[in-house]
């Protein structure tokens, strides 16, 4: 919220002199200054030029930190990065030629606009070019202020560093993880394998590694990574080559390993020879379900339940009879899509809540189920239009997309409490998995075809299985 005098200072545009325009709705407020239009004192539209404009530091005002990550964030969906950085710079020179007032002004805000919004993809070494020719205000930036963007400069090296190094361990883990030894080839061979129980037997430590995953793949996804899927799928005719080339890596590792761990479940449970064997996994992955709802552990939660919930695992009627479901329907009720998913919602208010009150490092987790999150985001963005029939940026869809995402930001900052257990994450993240095919061969020789349709299936699985063991 910025007062009058400062709204009217920012929109340096061909109005920018002409009066305020006021008009009462109801109990709200519309007022407009040049270019910015705003509702009871929150900006609701403006044109791209003004919202630029309004990102540059003047004599008595500077631009609020909720202002510059709202805009910066939804920016790529109208304009180039870089295009963005060159007209911001060259505004604060402007600015800086008006006097010394605003040397340290204008030098700070550099620093944090390039934070917030430079592209995560580049190596450090193309991070660190692009930045000496983007940001050209050496020569006007006080002493303090060029020390800010040196120590600004080296902390981002070391993040993208850092974002290098994950996604060079994702894609070695995903290699091994591809391996397909003979044992998981056929359910005779099973015996020669290690199952999750020979691994780990207890559901809370199991939990508590699944936590441990999941916290560290979130801290690597950035918050422009939401908005970039919307860039990608409706790019900028003059940027095109700049959005199809943007990645989404993190974000998309992060819904790979969801459906790995859906995967795993049903892998786990479809292996075993013996029922009894079957129906005690099926019993543990309940209690590992539980402990994750318990944590607030909402995405492992999901994926152990649409991997329980797969035809294949779902048609070993024999298998689940030995189970007792009771506890693992009341999970089922909790994650029910009914409603749009709105006994989780509530589930995920309350872990909110809980987070924001928290006496322990245990009691602020809280891990959104992770597809839902996403769809939430992509519908606000399809259902609303990004510019209005004057041409200005709906803002007021801006700020929806800011408090989604910086809800999530907050959840990802989470230092995970528990101890690590190397063994036990090596076998989550590695271990292979039956394909889509194999589970339900894998389903087939634990409990029988029981209709011709099966049978067909089953015969056609083996052929199909037995071709491709052989050709590779």
């Amino acid at each position: 919220k910025q007062d009058k005098k400062h709204n009217e200072q920012s929109c340096r545009n061909n109005n920018a002199t002409a009066a305020a325009k006021v008009r009462l709705y109801g109990h709200g407020i519309t007022a407009s200054y040049g270019e910015m239009c705003y509702h009871d004192n929150s900006l609701v539209s403006a044109s791209l030029e003004a919202l630029i404009q309004h990102l540059v530091p003047t004599v008595d005002y500077y631009p609020d930190r909720s202002y510059v990550f709202t805009f910066l964030l939804s920016s790529r969906l109208f304009l180039h990065p870089y295009e963005l950085m060159t007209r911001v710079c060259h505004l604060c020179v402007e600015q800086q030629r008006s006097g010394d007032a605003l040397l340290d002004k204008v030098g700070l805000i550099i620093p944090l606009l390039v934070t917030l919004f430079l592209p995560r993809s580049l190596t450090p070494v193309k991070s660190t070019n692009s930045l000496t020719h983007a940001l050209f205000l050496g020569d006007c930036l006080s002493e303090y202020s060029w020390r800010a963007m040196q120590q600004m400069t080296q902390r981002l090296i070391k993040r993208l560093s850092a974002l290098g190094q994950y996604e060079e361990a994702v894609a070695a883990l995903n290699a091994v993880a591809m391996e397909r030894p003979a044992s998981l080839k056929s359910k005779q061979g099973s015996a020669q394998r290690n199952d999750v129980l020979s691994v780990c037997d207890d559901p809370f430590v199991l939990a508590q590694q699944l936590t441990h995953i999941e916290l560290d793949r979130l801290s690597f996804i950035g918050p422009e990574e939401f908005i970039q899927t919307f860039a990608m799928k409706d790019p900028l005719e003059n940027h095109k080559g700049f959005f199809r080339k943007r990645k989404t890596s993190n974000l998309e590792a992060y819904v790979n390993w969801f459906n790995r761990l859906s995967y795993l479940v049903a892998t786990e449970i479809c292996m075993p020879v013996k029922k009894k064997h079957r129906a005690r996994i099926i019993e543990f992955f309940i209690d590992v379900a539980q402990e994750c709802f318990n944590i607030g552990n909402f995405n492992s939660l999901m994926a152990i339940i649409t991997g329980m919930n797969m035809s294949p695992v779902a048609r070993l009627k024999k298998t689940w009879n030995k189970v007792n479901t009771d506890k693992f329907e009341i999970l089922e009720h909790q994650m029910d899509p009914s409603s749009n998913f709105s006994n989780y919602r509530t589930a995920l208010r309350g872990a909110t809540q809980r987070s924001e009150t928290a006496h322990s490092s245990q009691e602020k987790i809280v891990i959104p189920f992770f597809s839902l999150l996403i769809k939430d985001i992509y519908f606000l963005n399809e259902g609303c239009a990004s510019r209005l029939p004057n041409g200005h940026i709906n803002f007021e869809k801006l700020w929806e997309l800011a408090k989604q995402v910086s809800e999530f930001l907050v959840w990802r900052q989470v230092i995970c409490p528990f101890d690590r257990d190397r063994r036990i994450l090596q076998y989550l993240v590695t271990t292979p998995v039956f394909s889509e095919d194999e589970l339900h061969l894998a389903s087939y020789e634990s409990e029988g075809p029981e209709n011709n349709m099966e049978k067909d299936s089953r015969r056609s699985l083996r052929s199909s299985l037995l071709h491709r063991e052989n050709r590779s």
